[in-house]
């Protein structure tokens, strides 16, 4: 197992939502939970909401395999903001406007939109009560389940589970409070990601997000896809519509097929090597 000392990373963000990217297709490098949350530490880390590991592609169908690693050290399979990032490393790295990345969530084919801007199809939102998965047989748009004002959410899988309320206004959601209580309920055997999202019009929707295993954040990208999903299946949206994070907006389209894709841009911000003393 190759030691951390030396090892070369990125930090790269989607609307704020950010990442440190470790390449390890040619080092051998394993990450550990006790590892990821050395390096995601904010204090005492490099600091990020995930560690995004591009390990060598499993299957002749895929350009790289992207292992998911939340700030709590525990592994998630599916992130659309990562997704993006990594898009764009591979893509110019490699001189080509389109890639496919494998995951845990399945195959995931992007591709260039000009500039730093990267179009993800994340893949077919599961609405059955097993996909996301719940611990009981529930009707996905009526989960039923609610904390204060938050109430009745609709349950969406993007490889990992999503609950998306909708709520008057979402400045006024106290997402501290009631994200990581509801996160843990009995209902969800796995967790899940909480939403908060207001309908702005027939094609905007503004979202606040407490991301499963790692709390409030700028912008997930699965949650984004989820919120366009949850408002289109209760009538609320069409199929297309900008979703406004904390970190900007991202333009989620549900297609026919029932595949989500996702657009929005992608940052590099800081290039470095981890020391071994993050382990000590």
């Amino acid at each position: 197992m190759t030691d951390i000392n030396g090892l070369p990373f990125l930090k790269m963000h989607g609307l704020g939502n950010d990442f440190v990217v470790l390449d390890v297709r040619d080092s051998g490098f394993a990450l550990t939970s006790d590892r990821a949350r050395a390096i995601a530490d904010r204090r005492t880390g490099i600091g990020c909401d995930q560690v995004v590991v591009i390990e060598p592609a499993r299957s002749n169908l895929s350009d790289a395999w992207m292992s998911l690693w939340n700030a709590d050290g525990s592994e998630t399979a599916a992130c659309g903001n990562a997704t993006r990032c990594v898009a764009w490393l591979l893509m110019q790295a490699a001189g080509i406007d389109r890639v496919v990345i494998e995951t845990k969530a399945g195959l995931l084919d992007a591709e260039s939109r000009g500039g730093r801007m990267v179009a993800v199809d994340m893949g077919p939102a599961r609405l059955d009560w097993r996909e996301l998965p719940l611990a009981k047989a529930v009707d996905t748009l009526n989960l039923g389940i609610g904390l204060g004002a938050l109430q009745n959410p609709v349950g969406v899988s993007m490889g990992n589970p999503h609950a998306v309320f909708f709520v008057d206004d979402v400045a006024a959601i106290d997402l501290a409070v009631l994200g990581p209580v509801l996160e843990h309920h009995d209902i969800f055997p796995e967790r899940a990601n909480i939403e908060a999202a207001q309908v702005l019009g027939p094609d905007r929707i503004r979202m606040r997000v407490w991301e499963r295993g790692t709390g409030i954040t700028s912008a997930c990208g699965t949650g984004a896809c989820a919120t366009l999903v949850a408002a289109a299946r209760r009538g609320l949206t069409g199929r297309k519509a900008d979703v406004v994070l904390d970190g900007g907006a991202l333009t989620i389209e549900w297609l026919p097929d029932d595949h989500v894709l996702m657009t929005g841009p992608v940052a590099l911000v800081a290039e470095g090597r981890l020391d071994s003393s993050l382990l000590s």
